[in-house]
């Protein structure tokens, strides 16, 4: 029988630990990049600077201050700004994936 994790942190960490696809480390670069690293090793750049600077960009359009897009963090396997702004790391991974965009 299986059971269910006890705690919201024990249900996160069984997620992390099947789930290729969370950022465990990440870095600005120029021009609107960031270097992502994820759980299972893979690295990639993601350029964000089309979606921050487009008419549609948002709540994206925040990080138009490069001070603000500096300030980029984790949560849960996210990457993460002030504000409330935060990525899909799944679908960045599946990006970086299937993409010259790995390093």
């Amino acid at each position: 029988m299986q059971t269910e994790p006890a705690t919201e942190a024990d249900r996160t960490a069984a997620i992390r630990l099947k789930a290729p696809w969370i950022i465990v480390s990440c870095s600005v670069r120029d021009d609107y990049c960031v270097e992502v690293t994820f759980s299972d090793g893979t690295k990639g750049i993601v350029d964000l600077k089309t979606d921050v600077f487009s008419e549609g960009a948002g709540v994206l359009a925040g990080l138009r201050d490069p001070f603000v897009f500096a300030r980029v963090g984790i949560v849960g396997g996210a990457l993460t700004w002030p504000g409330g702004i935060d990525l899909a790391p799944d679908a960045m991974y599946d990006d970086i994936k299937s993409s010259a965009g790995q390093v």
